[in-house]
């Protein structure tokens, strides 16, 4: 059987972040890909227009009824628009069980538009870090999460470390260093507290919309398909890396990766 990974996330109208990464995203990884739509938005490469909310009720009524069927083997949420919203999130994945969760805390988008209410930021602490496996925040919104202002590694030490002790025991953080100036190194914080520093060159683009849909999603197909949690980052970086170096060169603004790179 094709494992399959769901998304819970907000659909971006241009294709480039959002649902949409997320489905080429899994189905680049050749796995079967499921969708529970938080919100609409109307954006491109230029920004974001507009946004619709689903309702709370809604969001439950998505996840109940793909779990009642196709079951999926992991479960990656990204833009949760209201605290309303996140709740139902927490309230219906506890509810049927869930397992590999990865959690990308989408606040901003690429363009700077913000995609979360300041009142769901304390409801994704208390409700949805505590279920996540791993947890993937970029330098902002790990300072977000912490409270803790990163200009260095040892800060991105620090946040790693107190955004893990807002979790169950025995869960992951990423904390992916792309923000700072003197570098594009990822720390990945084990179960167990230890820290793993992921090297690698900074890639010159400046397509780089959709980047933290695109990984966390990888992540959570290396997990659907039965890979540690080390490894499932190792894999989602690579392929991240490809979609990067292959970038399309779409739009009038910061464009989309190509998902597909490996097949082209």
């Amino acid at each position: 059987m094709i494992p399959a990974v769901l998304s819970i996330a907000g659909s971006d109208s241009s294709g480039g972040a959002g649902i949409q990464a997320d489905i080429k995203t899994i189905t680049a990884q050749r796995l079967y890909a499921e969708t529970v739509i938080t919100a609409l938005t109307a954006q491109n490469t230029l920004g974001v227009t507009a946004v619709q909310n689903a309702t709370p009720e809604f969001v439950l009524q998505q996840i109940d009824t793909v779990f009642d069927d196709i079951r999926p083997d992991a479960v990656k949420i990204g833009m949760v628009s209201s605290a309303e919203i996140a709740h139902a999130i927490a309230s219906g994945l506890t509810r049927v069980k869930a397992s590999n969760i990865v959690l990308d805390p989408v606040m901003v988008a690429t363009s700077g538009a913000a995609l979360l209410a300041d009142d769901a930021v304390q409801v994704l602490i208390d409700e949805l870090l505590p279920l996540a496996d791993i947890v993937t925040p970029n330098i902002p919104e790990a300072q977000v999460l912490s409270g803790i202002e990163i200009t260095s590694a040892a800060d991105m030490l620090a946040a790693a470390q107190a955004i893990q002790r807002k979790m169950n025991q025995g869960k992951w953080v990423l904390v992916k260093g792309g923000h700072l100036d003197d570098g594009a190194n990822d720390l990945l914080l084990t179960e167990h507290g230890r820290e793993v520093w992921l090297h690698h060159r900074r890639i010159d683009t400046p397509n780089t919309h959709g980047t933290g849909c695109t990984l966390s999603s990888a992540i959570a197909c290396g997990l659907a398909q039965g890979f540690d949690m080390q490894a499932a980052v190792s894999k989602a970086k690579q392929y991240l890396s490809g979609a990067l170096e292959n970038n399309p060169n779409m739009g009038k603004g910061t464009g989309p990766l190509d998902h597909m790179w490996e097949y082209r």
